[in-house]
């Protein structure tokens, strides 16, 4: 048994579909048996597809599912309050969506289902444009975790936004170090916040994962990829396989055609 906690790799898959709204994943979160998933495109669309594994890999993927965000009117979110990041899946299959650009979140009572008002908080309004809530994950208790894609300048470390019983607070940051800048974030079955995060190096990306206690303490870095290992990983998904815990990431196109959707996913020695 190791000291410290590492990913391992398993393995990639490169998904495509011929749908002008499919790409651009921000977010993903698996169904607890690993065979199903729902992603968060950052254009404001739900992708539901299926997972099928040959020997525990991904060898192929199936569309089940595509719908476009709508307000509480049911009218497709339109402009900034388009720009979906961060996503997490409640009890009762609860939908919840972090925005970059409206700075607050909605609820959704299913990916075919009108959202509810924006929750924002006064706190956001000093968060930087096209760089704030790109990351959501919910706890055991059903308090979201929120955070930004910056903090503002490079020693400053990453604000942690609690939203609990409908208040907003700050319990606590997450010091900031190196290049990297969070793009996404969950809450594995091991009570833990995985936070990852990415670098772009102007050739290519380079991935990271930590992940801390749900008071910010006890830091351990899992994962650090080299250069272009993967494409532009946004999304992480933690849950538990008979083996033990299993991290499932997506990478965000940008709706380029030199990117590519990519699946990744890393075992847990511990």
């Amino acid at each position: 048994m190791p000291a410290y906690a590492e990913a391992v790799f398993l393995g990639s898959y490169e998904w495509s579909v011929t749908d002008p709204r499919f790409g651009g994943f921000s977010a993903i979160e698996v169904t607890p048996d690993g065979s199903g998933f729902i992603a968060l495109s950052d254009r404001g669309s739900f992708v539901e597809g299926r997972f099928e594994r040959e020997r525990g890999i991904i060898n192929d993927v199936e569309l089940t599912g595509l719908h476009r965000l709508t307000n509480e009117n049911g009218v497709a979110l339109q402009g900034k309050e388009n720009d979906s990041e961060g996503l997490a899946v409640g009890a009762e299959g609860l939908l919840w969506v972090s925005f970059e650009a409206a700075h607050g979140i909605r609820k959704f009572d299913g990916i075919d289902q009108p959202a509810s008002p924006l929750i924002t908080s006064a706190a956001f309004e000093r968060l930087q444009i096209n760089s704030s809530l790109e990351a959501l994950a919910i706890g055991p208790d059903g308090a979201l975790y929120t955070m930004p894609e910056r903090s503002g300048r490079a020693t400053t470390p990453f604000p942690v936004y609690r939203f609990k019983d409908g208040v907003w607070d700050q319990p606590f940051d997450i010091r900031r170090t190196g290049p990297y800048l969070i793009s996404g974030a969950d809450i594995g079955p091991d009570g833990l916040l995985y936070i990852l995060e990415r670098d772009f190096a102007g050739i290519g990306f380079r991935n990271r994962i930590r992940r801390f206690a749900l008071d910010g303490s006890n830091e351990e870095l899992i994962l650090e990829t080299g250069l272009r290992t993967h494409d532009n990983l946004e999304g992480i998904s933690v849950w538990k396989d008979t083996d033990g815990l299993r991290i499932t990431l997506i990478s965000d196109d940008n709706f380029r055609s030199f990117q590519r959707t990519e699946i990744v996913e890393y075992r847990l020695t511990q």
